[in-house]
């Protein structure tokens, strides 16, 4: 019987990965396709556009690293990074970045976190799941706000939802 075993470390909890079984060499994963990708920054920008948000629109995959970039014509120079970096934090942490907010302020156990490389803890990045596991994550930043951010990822992810269902 084939079993895996993986907790992460957040505030304070120990981080353990197990192999399946010592006779199981590889494993299989799920990724996105660009194109489903792209659907998803596509829409998430569409979303931000229709309530005249100018932002930059970023997704990754299970690993954290840039699949697709989308930068609206006049989104700040500074939005491309930043939604790579909420959506890299999101799939890093595997928890939306909004939650990271509380749980990273001053003087919180986990405040570190924000000092790391890449890391960007603002609301507006969230995990891509499917059946339970995590395959990318989505990155908005230049609305007015996280949370006006997040309601455009969350947008991207509703588009994408029938094509990573399995």
């Amino acid at each position: 019987m084939k079993t895996t075993v993986c907790s992460l470390a957040l505030a304070g909890t120990l981080l353990v990965a197990l192999p399946a079984t010592a006779e199981d060499g590889t494993f299989a994963l799920k990724l996105m396709t660009p194109e489903t990708a792209l659907k998803a920054a596509q829409a998430a920008l569409k979303s931000c556009r229709d309530q005249g948000y100018q932002v930059a629109v970023a997704v990754v995959d299970r690993m954290g690293v840039a699949q697709v970039m989308l930068r609206d014509r006049f989104a700040g120079t500074h939005t491309p990074k930043t939604a790579i970096g909420k959506a890299f934090t999101a799939v890093s942490f595997r928890t939306d970045t909004t939650e990271l907010v509380e749980t990273t302020q001053p003087g919180k156990p986990s405040n570190g976190i924000r000092n790391l490389p890449n890391v960007v803890v603002v609301g507006g990045g969230l995990k891509i799941e499917a059946a339970g596991s995590i395959i990318g994550g989505i990155g908005v930043s230049g609305a007015p706000g996280g949370d006006k951010d997040d309601v455009c990822a969350k947008a991207g992810i509703a588009a994408i939802k029938d094509l990573i269902d399995f």
